[in-house]
Order: C-alpha cells, then sequence, then structure tokens
C-alpha cells in the first residue's frame, strides 16, 4: 500500500540550514545519492527521480554550527522501494567508508542511520509489506533490534549502486520537541493525525492511513528545550501534503481553533508546532 499520496497527508519536502553549500552538496550527492535539480545563490533543489524535489538545503546568512539540546530536527527519513536498494546503499556506504551511526531492525522496517557534515541526521530505510506489521489495537507494534547486515548485503549481492532510486520517497520525519502535551493536540487535534504508538512519556509516533509513521517526535533533548537560533544549522522547515483543499481549510480551522498562528503566503499556508518547527501544508 501507497502510504504517501492521496488520501493521506503525508511529509514530502524538508529544508534544512547547512554551513557550506558546497561541501552538503556534495555530500548529498555523492554519499546520500541525490541528483541536483537546481541551483540559486545560497540554496539548491536536490531529487531522487530527476523532477521532484525531495530536499532543500540552504547556507544562511551569518551561519553559526548546530546548537546542541535544542528543538528542530532529529532525523529526516528517505524511503526506499525494496530491500534490495538498501542493501546497495549499505554496500555504497562500506565501500566508501562513511561511518554510520546506526543500523536497526524496527519490525516494520529496517533502517540505517547517519549524519550529514553539519550534524543534520539522515535515515534511510526499506519498509517490510505491510501485511507483516503486528497491531495491537490501534498501535503498531515496532523495536530496535540489531540489523541483520549480513542478511540484507546478500540480498544486495551483485546490485551496482548508481544513487537513489528514482522511487525513493521522503518517508517520515523526527523531531526534537520541548514538551509533549501540547504538541500532542497540535499534531491530532490540530493536523489530524492518529497515534500510533509510543515509548512511556517521551516519544510519539504518529500517522495517517495507518502507516507505521509519518512523524516522529521526542523530547530527547529535554523538556523545555529551547528553540535554536534562525541562522543555525538544522531545520528550517518541511512540507505536509493534504488530500485537498477542503481538508486544508477544516485543518486551518482545526489549528486556529486550539490557538496555533496561521498565515498564508501564495498558495503556501505556514504554521509552527509548540517548539516552533515550521510546517508548511500544501495540496
Amino acid at each position: 500500500m501507497n502510504y504517501h499520496s492521496h488520501p493521506h497527508t503525508f511529509v514530502n519536502q524538508v529544508d534544512i540550514k547547512v554551513q557550506n553549500l558546497e561541501r552538503s552538496l556534495a555530500f548529498y550527492q555523492n554519499v546520500i545519492g541525490f541528483q541536483l535539480l537546481e541551483q540559486a545563490d545560497n540554496k539548491a533543489f536536490l531529487t531522487a527521480d530527476g523532477k521532484t524535489p525531495l530536499l532543500i538545503i540552504e547556507q544562511p546568512e551569518y551561519v553559526i554550527p548546530k546548537q546542541p539540546r535544542k528543538t528542530g530536527l532529529y532525523h529526516f527519513a528517505l524511503l526506499l522501494p525494496s530491500r534490495p536498494d538498501l542493501a546497495s546503499v549499505l554496500n555504497h556506504l562500506i565501500e566508501i567508508g562513511y561511518p554510520l551511526q546506526g543500523a536497526s531492525d524496527h519490525l516494520v522496517s529496517e533502517a540505517l542511520y547517519l549524519g550529514d557534515p553539519d550534524g543534520n541526521g539522515i535515515e534511510i530505510y526499506a519498509d517490510r509489506p505491510s501485511s507483516l506489521w503486528d497491531w495491537n489495537d490501534k498501535e503498531v507494534v515496532m523495536a530496535t533490534k540489531a540489523l541483520d547486515a549480513d542478511g540484507l548485503l546478500a540480498e544486495g549481492k551483485g546490485l551496482q549502486w548508481a544513487g537513489l532510486p528514482a522511487g525513493t520517497l521522503l518517508g517520515h520525519i523526527h523531531l526534537h520537541v520541548s514538551e509533549m502535551e501540547n504538541t500532542k493536540e497540535f499534531y491530532t487535534k490540530g493536523l489530524g493525525f492518529q497515534i500510533v504508538s509510543r515509548y512511556g512519556n517521551q516519544v510519539l509516533f504518529l500517522s495517517t492511513g495507518g502507516y507505521h509513521h509519518h512523524i516522529g517526535l521526542n523530547t530527547w533533548n529535554g523538556v523545555g528545550a529551547q528553540k535554536p537560533a534562525e541562522n543555525s544549522v538544522g531545520l528550517k522547515s518541511f512540507s505536509l501534503v493534504l488530500p485537498d483543499e477542503e481538508t486544508r481549510k477544516k485543518t486551518i480551522e482545526q489549528l486556529t481553533t486550539i490557538g496555533a498562528a496561521v498565515k498564508k503566503e501564495n498558495d503556501i499556508v505556514i504554521t509552527h508546532d509548540p517548539s516552533g518547527n515550521q510546517i508548511q501544508l500544501i495540496v
């Protein structure tokens, strides 16, 4: 099942800030496998299929390094079409000697974790078929187990890495937030997501349409964590695609009802979660 198309609400693009645009371009093209779609001044648009921008990287004026223990990006996650594609990525990273920060079997998916040159977190993953996911009532069963790297590499034996497959999507985004109660209300009552998993009172996973998660939220940087400076490396914004204009109007009403500020710029509606993470609502 495709959880990243109509009628679901899903993440389709992330915009991050970096210290050195050229250094980041080299990383995202040569290590991750993006293609450069467009570059203008201090900003570059990156794609997997040659036409759809999944990632925007930009170098702010007077940029400063990523500030520790702030709200913002934990990681953005690139969803690959298949397990052999993930095997090809793992083999490529091993061949070039790029360090992984983690490699996990989450039951619903298998995932590789790494950081870009500025410390922005990246997950590259492949889903298991949704028919194999286990649910306890309305919550999906997920775990963090060691990845079977040998088994994965065996499945990709003989495959030649050629960058990100054209079918790569923005699978989800995982955010550092400052607290959970208001944040939960914002994403559920405001944006209309459903809670599909939780780890104690520190982590929530939310989705639409029965996906294992389109949004992850955690307070691992501390309850009360502050928003980073505007010119700090990290998340600038991410985009959510809503099913239609009627849904967007309803979402704006819901956000307004809970006290969230909403503004419109051209055809883009912009809001911020309670931790200051900027979200663009598009149709």
